[in-house]
């Protein structure tokens, strides 16, 4: 017999335990954290006091008022004989000690719940670091970044209000019905238990509709906040096409469907609030009637009439608490949701089982038959074999979309070859750690990034633990000692969000500067100088020969005066090396790398 699909409600039900438990483990450590774990019993036994108190605090009440009235109950022996003042003291004492513990619990699971925030997002940030670049150019930066922030907050919420308000709401109704039922009779504690079923249900029903509407709200405003970002990081094209309107436009678009989900989610917290109102209304007034009656017929005190109303406000207040919690934690579950899910992306380049550290004896390069296409409908390198010596300068050069740059990627290990193998010192890349890997490769790419930092900072980023002689020394074989020198605050100088204080040429020597301080055996410089005027190329040009002694260096350039000096020069076309040699041999030869050469020295002297 076929089975019914799960509804959504089930598939939401499923997903927000399964998001819980894996919150367990940051609360409860499987291993060690015997402090973490400390604190929450110390925590729990706190929260249990208080509940405990908290019920028992209504009889005093009750007491003091039948004192009061005349009506005797208060020489009961669980009052000691105390007066109305005693016990109208005992009655503010339990209120004050219930209060007390609460905090002590709060102050008792701070620290646990900040560590587990902490590990969180740790983790999180590890594992987006951890992913691979075509990850990394399909998904967009402000979407991500709000994903993160909401996720990290949910499991905050998640932590401080289903362990201190969801647990304790339940204990505190079920100990306020025993009294209830024992206290009085079987008819109230009925009438509150349907009222709380019935509250319950609404409230769980018309929250998850919120839920769905709460999901539309929260994709339009990861939508507006991605084009606001994407926007101002782009702050100079904007400008340079005059498109200020345009953007407000498009933010606009973005923001009149965060505006237009964010009513439909007042309004259903209008009906939902007037709705839990009603429901309670509707059982305190029940049993406060049934309670009137019991006075006026002589079988309850006033006394007992209080502490009904009493008891009565007591879950009341918790109740309409219920509903926001209960929002908040299932908003949070889907924040939550998110966080994971992203977190369960397995990355598209992994480490082997077992994967050694590359050990660099030489620099020697190889490529044996590279087949890649980052789409697989369409290839981009089609049986690429290519060797660079130790301490050979290979250059890469061909037109728009040959495959040069793809092949840069593939040497760092962005991506994985579809066939064939890529291998330094005899070692397949997909063999040996990406750590390693990475160390054994200085890049130096066509738009160098900097961080919103000093420039001390930037150039020290290529090594951790750098000293400052350490980075003065690469600033002057990058050529831009001097030029730091000259600026007021030298190396602290602030270079703004991707070193936009900076020319492009200074930068790029920043980035040589931070390369050479990583001292790496293997160096790519990927269109190093492509976006430099000849002038300055120059002048990088020489920063650029000193980087490169001996190391293997794999030039990849579009500007063939570059790379005129390069050791060997290596031309594709369609993804296949089409011709290589040296500069002149490759001149004499007159072929396809000639044309290009004599093209480009045509157009520059144009």
């Amino acid at each position: 017999m076929r089975q019914s699909p799960p509804t959504d409600s089930e598939e939401t039900s499923a997903s927000g335990w399964a998001t819980i438990i894996r919150v367990a483990p940051y609360i409860w450590p499987k291993e060690g954290g015997g402090w973490v774990k400390r604190r929450v019993v110390l925590a729990l036994v706190a929260l249990v006091a208080a509940k405990l108190i908290a019920v028992a605090t209504p009889f005093f009440y009750k007491a003091a008022v039948d004192t009061l009235s005349g009506e005797g109950t208060a020489d009961a022996a669980w009052t000691l004989g105390a007066g109305a003042i005693g016990l109208t003291v005992a009655y503010g004492m339990a209120r004050l000690m219930n209060t007390g513990l609460q905090q002590l619990r709060d102050a008792l699971f701070a620290p646990v719940g900040q560590r587990a925030l902490r590990k969180v997002a740790l983790r999180t940030f590890r594992h987006i670091h951890r992913m691979s670049m075509r990850y990394h150019i399909t998904r967009k930066t402000g979407g991500l970044s709000r994903i993160i922030e909401r996720g990290v907050k949910g499991v905050d919420f998640l932590l401080r209000f289903l362990i201190f308000s969801i647990f304790p709401l339940i204990l505190e109704l079920f100990l306020v019905g025993i009294v209830l039922w024992a206290a009085f009779d079987f008819w109230y504690l009925f009438v509150v238990v349907v009222v709380i079923a019935l509250y319950v249900a609404f409230t769980f029903k018309v929250t998850e509709w919120r839920v769905k509407l709460r999901r539309q709200m929260n994709d339009s405003d990861t939508d507006a906040n991605q084009k606001a970002i994407d926007s101002l990081l782009n702050y100079e094209t904007v400008k340079y096409f005059g498109a200020e309107d345009r953007e407000a436009a498009r933010y606009d678009i973005a923001m009149e469907g965060y505006e237009r989900a964010a009513v439909r989610t007042s309004y259903s917290l209008s009906f939902l609030n007037f709705g839990q109102a009603f429901l309670i209304t509707s059982g305190l007034v029940i049993v406060m009637v049934m309670a009137a009656i019991g006075v006026q017929n002589g079988s309850l005190t006033v006394g007992d009439f209080v502490m009904v109303n009493a008891y009565m406000i007591q879950i009341t207040m918790p109740l309409n608490f219920l509903g926001t919690v209960y929002r908040e934690i299932r908003q949070a579950l889907v924040d939550m949701g998110e966080m994971f899910g992203l977190l369960d992306q397995a990355p598209d380049v992994t480490e082997a089982d077992g994967a050694q550290p590359l050990d660099v004896s030489g620099g020697k390069i190889e490529l044996r038959d590279v087949h890649f296409g980052y789409d697989p409908e369409r290839e981009i390198l089609k049986g690429i074999t290519l060797t660079a010596k130790p301490g050979e300068t290979v250059a890469i050069v061909g037109p728009t979309g040959s495959g040069k740059s793809t092949i840069g990627r593939l040497l760092f290990r962005f991506y994985d070859v579809s066939a064939g193998a890529l291998c330094i010192d005899g070692q397949d890349v997909r063999d040996v750690t990406q750590r390693s890997l990475h160390d054994a490769i200085g890049v130096v790419p066509q738009d160098t990034v900097l961080f919103n930092d000093t420039i001390g900072y930037n150039i020290a980023y290529g090594k951790g633990g750098a000293t400052q002689d350490e980075v003065i020394e690469a600033a002057k074989a990058a050529s831009i000692h001097d030029f730091i020198s000259s600026l007021p605050d030298g190396y602290d100088t602030t270079v703004g969000e991707r070193g936009l204080k900076l020319s492009g040429g200074e930068k790029q020597r920043v980035g040589i500067a931070r390369t050479l301080l990583k001292n790496p055996p293997i160096l790519l410089l990927d269109e190093a100088t492509s976006a430099l005027d000849t002038a300055t190329e120059r002048d990088i040009q020489g920063a650029l020969a000193r980087a490169s002694q001996g190391r293997t260096v794999l030039i990849i350039a579009h500007r063939l005066s570059t790379v005129a000096d390069a050791d060997r020069i290596v031309v594709l076309d369609d993804g296949r090396i089409v011709e290589q040699g040296s500069h002149a041999d490759l001149l004499e030869k007159d072929g396809r790398y000639a044309g290009l050469w004599y093209r480009q020295q045509s157009d520059e002297a144009a």
